[in-house]
């Protein structure tokens, strides 16, 4: 294996390694099924195999045409950019906010601590029903969750109901969060995922910092409560693209070309073994890959709100799956990498007002959301450029590995990410701790961002193909960052004033580097990893058996 990637020594075909380049020095071992029984892309991408390969039926999601696959993305990503700005938009506004219902701002933050608490919580039971019932019902659940809390929060007069609404909407936002992923998983073929993932986390992220941006001027022009009626008024278009437009993405796929030769895994210490396996290479070189005589739904067939049921798999196994594979390696590292540094731009929202609207800067309400104009910016270069980089990674890693991919070809441009993550982190400590002209430290929050941004799609895009059957599961465990993002937020504040910003932004930058350092260890031996878990029967049965 060239690049420092260490082959594994037990298995021929290891999960997650697909042959994604057409060409003729493809390895022997890999030409389980001639190539040309295999579907491939289309134009430039004539060369690539379909991973996963689609059956013949004209229901399969990856058989629907691309329009209606980006609409789907477009409409959810929306979505997700509300569901991103809900959490940090009053932020300008906390000083404020916090004179009107007659508490401190440090107990207005900790209301946005329990929001993003309940995202961590009610993960656990929207992602795996979405695995049983399908995404379709659990989309439009979250969307009338977020329409009724942005009214309820609009409507509250008092701190307790104000919270009371803030922690039912932290139930709605979990699906934007986290299913958005699945779908694209479902929808979208290898070469293609980073970048609809990119397109995906452009919303979340710049909704994260463009709420802020308008929210600024609202607040100031319009009072606070208007933050959540334009939420509320947004919501109200938005569920209705949901029910229309949006069908269900989750199917169960006939046994395909392409899954009878991941099963072919060639065990090299048993000789008995790849004798099997190579014959249920040459059946399936004679199996269709899927039921091209099913009738094409209609579209009001495809808009019943519920499809069926997706898994066998009982409802008590899928919730306890997520922790175990918590503690997959490509699990927990996408945990540390992506929840650290989500949590550590979530303090920024949490700290900006305390830290703008006091001297040297003296800014106004509109100022201080104007703060996140910077993060809003970078944030869409960088999900402009990730998606495609990734893709073209990959693809060209592939090439040069005679047509071979790995899931680790997602993480090289990691570096890219690392190398602006930390010039934003420390430099927005130094910046503020020096008290700089503003330009610094707004330029360095906008950094911090544009790294989650450039990173997003080597993570989630490793995950999703090294464990793609599982991915409901991996995304639950990686969101349960949630949870360390609620305990910084409650206590931040406190901390700041304690130790100062220099102090807080060195710790929160050296932590930064040191999960980011974890990504070596995985390129080297992530190949090997992928082919214990494989072997491991009993882990096998728990995490894929009905």
């Amino acid at each position: 294996m060239p690049w420092g990637l260490l082959e594994d020594k037990h298995l021929d075909l290891v999960p997650g390694t697909i042959v994604l380049a057409d060409q003729s020095d493809i390895p022997p071992e890999y030409q389980t099924i001639p190539r040309e029984l295999l579907k491939h892309g289309t134009g430039k991408n004539a060369h690539v195999i379909l991973s996963p390969q689609p059956s013949d039926s004209p229901n399969d999601p990856l058989n629907w045409p691309t329009w209606r696959k980006d609409l789907i993305l477009v409409i959810v990503g929306l979505s997700a950019g509300v569901v991103g700005a809900y959490g940090p938009m009053l932020s300008p506004g906390f000083v404020e906010i916090a004179a009107a219902l007659g508490i401190t701002v440090n107990t207005l933050s900790q209301a946005t601590a329990w929001v993003i608490l309940m995202i961590g919580l009610s993960l656990f039971v929207f992602n795996p029903l979405a695995k049983k019932i399908g995404r379709r019902p659990v989309y439009v659940i979250s969307s009338i969750i977020m329409l009724s809390g942005s009214i309820w929060g609009a409507l509250a007069k008092d701190y307790n109901s104000f919270l009371g609404s803030r922690i039912w909407s932290g139930i709605g936002m979990a699906p934007y969060e986290v299913l958005v992923q699945c779908t694209i998983a479902d929808i979208y073929y290898v070469h293609q995922r980073a970048t609809r993932i990119a397109i995906w986390n452009m919303f979340l992220l710049c909704g994260i910092s463009g709420g802020a941006l308008i929210a600024g001027y609202i607040i100031e022009g319009q009072g606070w409560q208007w933050t959540l009626i334009w939420c509320a008024i947004i919501f109200g278009i938005l569920l209705p693209l949901v029910l229309l437009f949006v069908p269900e993405t989750a199917y169960r796929r006939p046994l395909s070309v392409e899954v009878l030769a991941q099963a072919g895994r060639d065990v090299k210490a048993d000789p008995s073994e790849k004798k099997d396996t190579a014959s249920e290479r040459e059946e399936s070189s004679h199996v269709e890959t899927g039921a091209a005589t099913e009738a094409k739904e209609t579209f009001w067939q495809s808009m019943r709100l519920w499809g069926g049921i997706y898994t066998d798999t009982p409802l008590w196994k899928i919730f306890l799956r997520p922790m175990v594979i918590f503690f997959y390696p490509a699990v927990l590292w996408a945990f540390l990498l992506y929840g650290i540094t989500l949590t550590w731009i979530v303090v920024f929202s949490v700290v900006n007002a305390v830290i703008f609207t006091a001297p040297p800067y003296n800014f106004s309400v509109s100022e201080t959301g104007l703060i996140s104009l910077s993060p809003f910016i970078l944030t869409f270069v960088g999900e402009v450029i990730s998606g495609p980089l990734n893709d073209w990674v990959c693809i060209y890693l592939a090439k040069k590995n005679r047509g071979i991919y790995e899931p680790e070809f997602r993480l090289p441009p990691i570096i890219i990410s690392f190398l602006v993550g930390v010039v934003g982190f420390f430099g927005f400590g130094a910046t503020i701790h020096y008290q700089t002209h503003w330009t610094g430290p707004v330029l360095c929050f906008g950094l911090a961002n544009m790294s989650l941004a450039l990173s997003n799609a080597s993570v989630f895009g490793y995950v999703i193909d090294s464990h793609k059957e599982l991915s409901e599961e991996a995304f639950v465990a990686i969101n349960a960052r949630n949870l360390v993002t609620f305990g910084l937020t409650y206590f931040v504040n406190d901390w700041l004033a304690k130790d100062g910003v220099l102090a807080v932004f060195n710790v929160l930058g050296i932590t930064f580097i040191i999960v980011n350092l974890l990504t070596i260890p995985l390129w080297v031996y992530g190949k090997r990893i992928r082919s214990y878990i494989s072997r491991n029967k009993t882990l096998d049965k728990f995490m894929h058996e009905d």
